[in-house]
């Protein structure tokens, strides 16, 4: 049963720029959420109202849409303050929640892996703590709904304390999970195993192309924030060349705080990586804000400097011919066809070989063993067998570390 929802949004001098998007990007966060946006209500102002975001008269007319199309949540594109959120409430009569809420709650319903759940009941917590008093009423109402899931599930106590213990064993779980995914991560980092990390937009792609390379099947939906636990799987080349491809959570304009602290691991996966590919919907109005907003949580998180090939996708949504790419080096692809496919195969193996070191390596025919490993640890180019000396004279590119450089010619 999806929830009847007013969302409201003030434009200000500081969001004028891209208030549009992120009042649209609202509504689709309020979809995925199963949420139905029945009414928006914005306004212009230098800057929000310091007690109720939207003036007195807006504030009015929020209670009269709200009565009139029988809604039964409002949500604000701003961060409230639990005063604020407290005044509104008591205004309108309805559950009032804000955009981060929102984010979480999505976030809630999407966690899969213990970690992820762990880091959304984590950052869920860390928001509510100071907004417990006055909260009662809102956080146990009954059947639940957008907002309340996750921890919000269950009626939370008002006792502070509690919460506070909560949030340390949280803490102290994640720590421990943490641990064991970085073991991992540091066995693959000392491998002769390749790695290929997927950034981007939330539902730039991401999830199809990994589906696409490696035959994974993970949930790929026309929705925001439909990946969130990373996910990393095997990519083999026909020549035999094995590579991981790692799907992380997708960015988003204005990724609450929280979240970055809560999902730093996540995109920590991305800080090992070989090379990234930057997945763009080339069909977005918003492409260019997206790709920004991207590069700048890349730079806080210190990957700028990282090997970056950046994947135009849904090229089947815009004429080609029309399209100018702003980041270099790129391809652009439609992820549904099979002509895409081979484009992007290509366009990694050219990077590849960039960023790889070629080698020449002779392997006595009788080493069999030997041979099939270079096949799967190296990008193979070609191999010739030499009559008069029986060995394979094998041409590739191998990681700039790897023990195959130690040994050829």
């Amino acid at each position: 049963m999806e929830e009847k929802v007013i969302i409201v949004g003030v434009e200000t001098e500081a969001n004028q720029r891209y208030f549009t998007e992120s009042m649209e990007e609202l509504v689709q966060l309020t979809n995925t959420a199963s949420g139905e946006v029945v009414f928006t209500i914005t306004q212009k102002r230098p800057q929000v109202d310091r007690q109720t975001i939207i003036g007195k008269g807006k504030l009015q007319e929020l209670v009269q849409q709200a009565d009139a199309h029988e809604a039964d949540l409002i949500i604000f594109n701003h961060e409230l303050t639990p005063r604020q959120s407290q005044l509104i409430t008591d205004a309108v009569g309805l559950p009032v929640i804000d955009r981060v809420q929102l984010i979480l709650d999505i976030f809630a319903m999407r966690a899969r892996s213990k970690e992820g759940k762990l880091q959304v009941e984590l950052a869920q917590l860390e928001y509510l703590l100071p907004r417990l008093v006055g909260q009662g009423k809102t956080l146990s109402r009954l059947g639940g709904g957008i907002g309340t899931r996750g921890p919000g599930e269950t009626k939370l106590e008002t006792d502070r304390r509690h919460i506070r213990n909560k949030i340390f064993a949280v803490k102290k779980e994640l720590k421990e999970v943490e641990a064991h995914r970085e073991r991992n991560r540091q066995k693959r980092k000392n491998s002769e195993i390749f790695q290929i990390g997927l950034i981007g937009y939330t539902n730039a792609g991401k999830s199809t192309i990994l589906n696409l390379l490696t035959q994974a099947d993970t949930y790929s939906k026309d929705q925001l924030f439909a990946t969130l636990d990373p996910l990393t799987k095997r990519w083999r080349f026909a020549e035999g060349f094995e590579i991981t491809v790692t799907d992380t959570v997708g960015f988003i304009q204005d990724l609450p705080t929280q979240l970055i602290d809560a999902f730093h691991s996540t995109l920590e996966e991305s800080q090992n990586m070989n090379l990234l590919l930057h997945v763009v919907d080339a069909s977005s109005p918003d492409r260019i804000l997206q790709e920004q907003t991207v590069l700048k949580l890349m730079d806080e998180l210190n990957m700028k400097e990282m090997p970056i090939l950046t994947v135009y996708n849904k090229a089947d949504q815009i004429d080609p011919a029309m399209f100018t790419p702003t980041l270099f080096p790129n391809v652009l692809i439609s992820a549904q066809t099979k002509e895409g496919k081979t484009a992007l195969i290509e366009a990694i193996k050219r990077q590849l070989m960039e960023l790889m070191t070629p080698y020449t390596l002779s392997v006595p025919s009788n080493e069999g063993q030997k041979l099939s490993e270079l096949r799967r640890q190296t990008m193979v180019l070609d191999e010739a067998y030499m009559e008069e000396s029986n060995e394979y004279e094998v041409r590739g590119f191998a990681k700039n570390d790897s023990k195959w450089l130690r040994k050829s010619k």
